[in-house]
C-alpha cells in the first residue's frame, strides 16, 4: 500500500463545510435542533435519576406517556409551558442564558 499523508481538519471545519457556516439558515437550524436534543436528553436523565417512568412523569405534567417520550427523543416541538411543567415535576431548577445575536 502506498504511503499516503492524511490531512487533518478540525470539527469546526467539518461542520462549516457540511452543515454551513455560522449565521447561515442551515447552521442555525442545526444548532437549534442540537440544543433541543440536549434538552430532551437532560430531561430523560433527570427522570431516570428519580426512578420515574415516562408515564409517571406524564401524570405529574398532565400529558400522556407518548408526549414525554417525544420530548425526550426530540420528536416534537413541545410547548414551552409543557417543558417548564416537566422541570417543575422533576423538582429541578433551570437557568436560561439569553444573548443577542451577533
Amino acid at each position: 500500500m502506498a504511503n499516503r499523508k492524511l490531512k487533518t481538519v478540525s470539527i469546526d471545519q467539518l461542520v462549516d463545510k457540511h452543515i454551513g457556516k455560522p449565521g447561515t439558515k442551515s447552521r442555525n437550524e442545526f444548532e437549534q435542533e442540537l440544543r433541543l436534543d440536549i434538552l430532551g436528553h437532560q430531561i430523560k436523565e433527570l427522570r431516570k435519576s428519580k426512578n420515574m417512568t415516562q408515564e409517571e412523569l406524564g401524570l405529574l405534567v398532565g400529558v400522556k406517556k407518548a408526549q414525554i417520550s417525544k420530548i425526550e427523543n426530540n420528536f416534537t416541538n413541545a410547548r414551552f409551558e409543557t417543558i417548564l411543567k416537566v422541570f417543575k415535576a422533576l423538582d429541578t431548577r433551570i437557568n436560561f442564558t439569553i444573548e443577542p445575536a451577533t
